[in-house]
């Protein structure tokens, strides 16, 4: 675990001047706390090992380390995106560089992100320079409705990024995976209660002479954690009547823990949502009807759920999910357009996202035993114009180029003959 409470005792030796090369601090700006704390003005943030210990006004800043002067811009907890699929697609219309799904595979809950994960991967460092720090690693289904188990990862780039594996399970019940099922919502649900069945008598099942009635012995163990509610359920749907079927059938498996994602069609049933306890995970830019699952999408739908007192998150699903997960804070920018206030808008991209995905301690708040991930931006970060200039993962000062930074300065570049530098 990375949150681990600092003492007394070290707070005082850093307040009398004890700094060593891992302590950091960013001062002069308006600090989101996402804590009691709310927004201070001209506060300060200090790290040390890569964890806070302190933060807000008045802090003694030891002499002699790192300081950050944010300069009267804003000093923010990392943003935590909780739906991508970075660092598992390259390129979307090049097969070879996607592990985002199998469709010849004859596994479905056993697929782990994790072991396709590419820390390196290029769209990573473009999100960072948004101010990205932390994100969710989602699978897609191809057989069945079952995609398999996501992960958590933080955006620096380390080989050790991926901090926490098989923390869900996705599973598709909306249009898109009622298609893969068969055809019809009608077998995507039998095929996954038949699925629970499976799992739920697991491995008593397995030591007869066949094999589950819907999924194998090994995709039946990895089910397993999701039916007892060990990880939670990512369950994608997206219309009102598969929302309500889907909190019956949480209704009807106590055990289990659900996260509603896509849910366009959320805000028809907000009630119903928030009595259940299920989070959700929206797009505040979905408001076309793309296909008869969001014909009743809506601007204000983040408005109506925050309202309504359902746990929210945002996702950037109408951009993308590998290459466009950057945009999320102008995603965020329109909830609050639409009627959201900023404090929930904020919280849906940092604190909640954590939550909702059992991290919400250690990561998505600037206080004391919290990961060290702070952005500073130059101006409000859910404007559209604004942009980070520093991001801190860890404690760790962070690179803010990436492969698009470099070809934009390449091609606006002219050289002394009058050429771009494009062409050489």
């Amino acid at each position: 675990m990375l949150k681990s409470m600092i003492s007394a005792a070290a707070l005082a030796a850093i307040s009398l001047g004890a700094a060593s090369a891992q302590t950091i601090a960013v001062t002069n700006g308006r600090v989101v706390t996402n804590s009691d704390a709310g927004i201070v003005e001209n506060g300060s943030v200090l790290i040390r090992d890569g964890v806070i210990v302190a933060a807000g006004a008045n802090i003694a800043i030891p002499a002699g380390i790192d300081t950050i002067d944010a300069n009267g811009g804003w000093i923010t907890p990392g943003i935590f995106h909780p739906h991508t699929q970075l660092g598992l697609i390259e390129v979307g219309l090049e097969s070879t560089t996607s592990d985002v799904s199998a469709p010849g595979a004859s596994f479905t809950a056993a697929i782990d992100v994790a072991d396709g994960f590419n820390p390196s991967g290029g769209h990573i460092p473009d999100s960072r320079r948004r101010g990205i720090t932390r994100f969710a690693v989602f699978p897609s289904t191809a057989r069945g409705v079952i995609g398999g188990r996501g992960a958590l990862a933080n955006s620096s780039g380390r080989p050790d990024s991926l901090f926490d594996d098989r923390t869900f399970l996705y599973i598709d019940l909306s249009q898109s995976g009622a298609q893969t099922a068969g055809g019809s919502r009608n077998a995507a649900w039998a095929y996954l209660r038949a699925a629970f069945e499976d799992a739920r008598f697991y491995p008593g099942r397995f030591m007869s002479h066949h094999e589950g009635d819907a999924i194998n012995r090994f995709d039946a163990a990895a089910l397993v954690s999701a039916v007892r509610g060990e990880i939670p359920i990512a369950l994608q749907v997206e219309r009102a009547s598969d929302i309500r079927r889907a909190l019956r059938f949480a209704q009807q498996h106590p055990s289990a823990r659900f996260i509603l994602v896509g849910a366009a069609e959320s805000w028809m049933v907000a009630d119903e949502i928030a009595a259940a306890g299920i989070p959700v995970i929206i797009d505040p830019l979905r408001n076309l009807p793309a296909s008869f699952d969001v014909l009743a999408a809506r601007l204000d739908a983040p408005a109506r759920l925050h309202a309504a007192g359902v746990q929210t998150a945002y996702t950037t699903i109408s951009a993308d999910l590998y290459f466009n997960p950057r945009l999320i804070t102008q995603h965020a920018g329109n909830a609050v357009a639409n009627g959201a206030s900023w404090e929930d808008a904020f919280r849906a991209i940092t604190i909640t996202p954590a939550e909702i995905h059992g991290v919400g301690d250690r990561y998505g708040a600037l206080a004391e035993g919290y990961a060290g991930d702070v952005v500073v931006w130059d101006g409000d970060p859910l404007e559209v114009m604004s942009a980070p200039v520093a991001v801190i993962i860890d404690g760790e000062n962070q690179s803010l180029v990436s492969r698009q930074s470099r070809l934009a300065e390449r091609y606006a570049e002219q050289v002394p003959n009058g050429q771009y530098g494009y062409r050489h």
